[in-house]
């Protein structure tokens, strides 16, 4: 375990000084010039210029702004948004529980029923497997944005069953409003985590171990949690885990579609308006969202199959 955990934080320290690193020097790159993009364009006196040129360091050369940021974002410090024209930490504070809530969501969707409906596929040839077969299929052609605008122009505007726009208020009400942009976000991640479940339950069921428990007399129920189930759960988990962990990114797509107040539309935003801090800001928590969800599949690992070890995984 300590092994596992030392690994682990050195991967996530080395991840993000790279995308730092990365993402700094892509802002540094961007054309244009940098007052001209911090004022959106519009024209400055000499003292509003020489006070965004020592706030942000635009005389000093790139490894020096780069540390000077990098230290200043240690200490909580992630810049000033010219944008919105508050704390960039503020700005994450407030913007990210509905992304937070919006990926749980789309998660649970992709776990309960894309490994519900490949294990139905896989226990149940014929009608039942054609179909789901033909579902994920479609499924999995469609784009989240897609999938945003036919919900959207279906179940919101031409049957008035969930609304089209907003996050809403309450716990109740958000989870109603997050309904459809959670179920466009995890369209086509849940097709591919279905077909992978079909295709693990069903390599497993041909398994001598799997017809010699069947061969004893032991219950469906048992054979298909202890012998099937339990050796198809590491394929299952990674594949559940990276279609997960790729939410982080199609978030901004689904939460620009359904007009949602959070970190992915926020990201878009600021890209647009070449808000460099707020850019830099969003684009290192998805990293660091990313390398723990990958973390926790790695826990899931040793947890699901005895045979695996937390230094296995991590490896």
């Amino acid at each position: 375990m300590r092994n596992f955990i030392l690994r682990r934080g050195a991967l996530l320290l080395a991840t993000l000084f790279a995308a730092s690193i990365a993402i700094y020097v892509a802002m540094y790159l961007a054309p244009g010039d940098p007052i001209a993009t911090l004022t959106g364009g519009r024209q400055v006196t000499p003292e509003v210029r020489a006070l965004l040129t020592a706030r942000y360091h635009l005389d000093d050369p790139l490894p020096v702004r780069y540390w000077y940021w990098l230290t200043s974002a240690f200490h909580g410090d992630l810049g000033y948004s010219i944008a919105s024209r508050e704390d960039v930490s503020t700005l994450i504070t407030q913007r990210a529980p509905t992304t937070i809530a919006l990926v749980v969501y789309a998660s649970v969707i992709i776990a309960v029923i894309g490994i519900g409906i490949g294990i139905l596929s896989a226990l149940k040839p014929g009608v039942v497997d054609t179909t789901a077969l033909l579902v994920t299929t479609v499924l999995a052609a469609i784009p989240s944005f897609v999938a945003a605008l036919i919900l959207i122009s279906v179940f919101a505007v031409r049957l008035g069953w969930f609304p089209a726009l907003g996050e809403g208020e309450g716990f109740s009400d958000q989870l109603w409003h997050l309904t459809l942009p959670a179920i466009a976000l995890a369209c086509s991640s849940l097709a591919l985590v279905a077909r992978i479940t079909r295709a693990s339950v069903r390599d497993e069921s041909k398994r001598e171990h799997v017809q010699t428990a069947i061969s004893r007399g032991l219950p469906a129920g048992v054979v298909l949690r202890r012998h099937i189930l339990r050796n198809a759960a590491i394929p299952i988990t990674t594949a559940t885990g990276l279609t997960i962990a790729s939410l982080v990114v199609l978030v901004s797509i689904v939460e620009q579609a359904f007009n949602l107040n959070g970190l992915g539309s926020t990201l878009v935003s600021a890209a647009q308006n070449k808000d460099f801090a707020v850019v830099q800001a969003i684009s290192l928590l998805m990293v660091v969202a990313f390398v723990l969800i990958n973390t926790i599949v790695d826990f899931l690992y040793a947890l699901l199959d005895p045979r695996v070890s937390l230094g296995t995984a991590a490896a």
